[in-house]
């Protein structure tokens, strides 16, 4: 077997302590959680009660993490002095308070999916909803960014029972069932732009820092050559008040090569919508860019340098192919996790055996493993699948329609034999047939395997399992990874998606699939080994090797890629 392309670790027996320590990552966490960690959040604190509060961190910084633990508590944990402190510093906008109310109904604190029902509250929970809400700053116009929520949430708090108590809170919720609150922020910014009144503007920018980081590279393009530096010169006095994972993306947008080979659009959630468009928009010259990045990088390691020193630190220049963890609310359980789009070595191997496995769920369930083959330009050739069982030297199991006890299909890759006819990259996609989202079944993974040879050992040989990931979104397509045969990457997908009842294979799904595909190569994304640069600029010393080092990154010691928690926490 291919001795060297294993991985090994010994796991020891921990303590409590260790055990305990698992929490204050996750809450301290400046992106997303995964399904996975947001059950582990809400188990401590349904678990240890009132006790929580001392493994919780003194501030959560991500406002769904909020949220999450302020429903959580107010759910598990009786009246405590120090749960009304935790929402009194954590419930800062009318839209946290939103949030709160929709953790209380075990809903999207994300508010990406349409809908919540609101259930019936107890009067103390309707009255703090509405104390958090009289006190947030900009209610009015705040309300009026979901006002539809707000008017089912209503329905349940009854705010002109407490009038007279909370009358801002009542004022904001009726401006928006009669819909004359005042014009929003991004109606009054989307007009200047329009305009492009860009003194005017500004101030409006700086206002919000966070929205001046997203809208920068659109205000650099509406202002006129004279206008240009002012745009700089008042983004940089605001730049440090810009969270790190905005100020990161950024950084990799305007060093990005312009213009765009693709501008891809993937709105929030846990589907994958991508939207793209060819680049014309105006151009932006160099020297603009440059400042940019400048100002980026600078306010990151002004921030970092009142962190911890770190002393001599060795960065494999390799990180650069591995995604800083900004979002991993759809993040799929995997035997490593892994940020999507980023690019894992393939090992040095002809032969790959792509897996599925899966069992029946409420009734017969028929899950599809199929490979679709792309050439250099994006441009499908052929899939290997139940309806095309070999071709360009890929070679189909066969088609299995019922797993009582459970079944696996198989696709084995001959990677000479595709480059030979021209495909670079090869998409795995597995389908559900009969039309069951994947979370209803009681098991569904996929992965790679690497093979000597395609005869050599058992069919399911468990040492060359490269990787895996749990197969269990709401969702009937799933495109879990790529493989990029000319450069020998595996481009970590993890995405699901939704499907017409018509489209019940890959082939129908060619141009999504390729649209997809084009964006996970192209959309700049920050990566890991401009993040750890930047902090070891801030609080350390580069050094050569690692043996040299007192801290690593690497993929293969120290801290790696797949330290999603520790990275969020510690270095976001």
């Amino acid at each position: 077997m291919l001795e060297g392309n294993f991985i090994s670790r010994v796991i020891e027996l921990g303590n409590v302590s260790e055990f305990e320590s698992m929490l204050e990552p996750l809450v301290s966490s400046r992106t997303s959680l995964s399904e996975e960690e947001t059950a582990d959040v809400v188990w401590f604190i349904r678990e240890y009660k009132g006790d929580v509060f001392r493994l919780l961190p003194e501030a959560v910084p991500f406002r769904e993490t909020r949220a999450l633990v302020g429903g959580a508590l107010l759910l598990h944990v009786a009246s405590d002095a120090r749960l009304d402190a935790f929402l009194e510093q954590n419930v800062e906008t009318a839209t946290d308070v939103l949030r709160l109310a929709v953790a209380l109904t075990g809903g999207d604190v994300s508010l990406t999916t349409a809908s919540t029902r609101f259930t019936a509250m107890k009067r103390a929970t309707r009255r703090l909803l509405l104390r958090l809400l009289d006190r947030a700053s900009s209610a009015a116009e705040d309300v009026m960014r979901h006002a539809e929520r707000w008017k089912r949430l209503a329905e349940v708090l009854h705010p002109g029972e407490y009038a007279d108590k909370y009358p801002c809170a009542l004022a904001a919720i009726t401006a928006a069932r009669r819909n004359d609150a005042p014009a929003s922020f991004g109606s009054r910014v989307e007009t200047l732009l329009a305009q492009r009144q860009i003194a005017a503007l500004m101030p409006i920018l700086q206002d919000r820092p966070g929205e001046f980081a997203r809208r920068l590279d659109v205000t650099l393009r509406r202002a006129a050559d004279k206008d240009v530096a002012a745009v700089l010169d008042a983004f940089e006095t605001v730049a440090a008040q810009v969270s790190s994972p905005v100020l990161l993306q950024v950084l990799a947008h305007v060093r990005a090569p312009r213009p765009l080979p693709l501008r891809a659009f993937t709105p929030k959630g846990a589907l994958a919508k991508v939207y793209a468009v060819k680049d014309r928009r105006e151009p932006i010259t160099p020297e603009v860019l440059a400042r940019a990045a400048r100002i980026c990088e600078e306010a990151l390691i002004k921030r970092f340098a009142s962190l911890p020193p770190l002393g001599r630190c060795f960065i494999d220049p390799t990180l650069r192919e591995y995604r800083v963890p900004l979002a991993q609310r759809a993040a799929s359980k995997s035997l490593r996790t892994l940020v999507r789009g980023s690019r894992l070595p393939m090992p040095d191997t002809r032969f790959i055996r792509l897996f599925l496995w899966w069992k029946n769920g409420g009734q017969r369930t028929d899950i599809d493993l199929s490979a679709a083959f792309f050439d250099d330009n994006f441009v499908f050739m052929q899939a290997v699948a139940y309806y095309n069982l070999k071709g360009f030297g890929g070679y189909h199991s066969g088609d299995i329609v019922d797993a009582p006890h459970g079944a696996s299909e198989f696709i084995d890759l001959d990677v000479d034999a595709l480059l030979e006819k021209g495909i670079r990259y090869v998409v795995t996609s597995i389908n559900s047939y009969t039309e069951q989202p994947y979370c209803d079944l009681p098991e569904c993974f996929a992965g790679w395997m690497a093979r000597a040879d395609v005869a050599s050992g058992e069919v399911f040989e468990p040492r060359s399992v490269i990787d895996r990931l749990d197969i269990a979104s709401d969702t009937k397509i799933c495109l879990p990874f790529v493989m990029d045969l000319q450069e020998r990457r595996v481009i970590w997908a993890d995405l699901g998606l939704t499907s017409s009842p018509q489209w019940n294979n890959v082939q129908n799904n060619l141009s999504g699939v390729s649209l997809m595909l084009r964006a996970l190569v192209h959309t700049p994304r920050p990566d890991l080994e401009t993040l750890f640069d930047l902090h070891v600029r801030a609080r350390g010393e580069r050094v050569a090797s690692p043996e040299q080092a007192q801290a690593v990154f690497s993929p293969h010691q120290g801290v790696t890629p797949f330290d999603t928690d520790l990275i969020r926490a510690a270095f976001l």
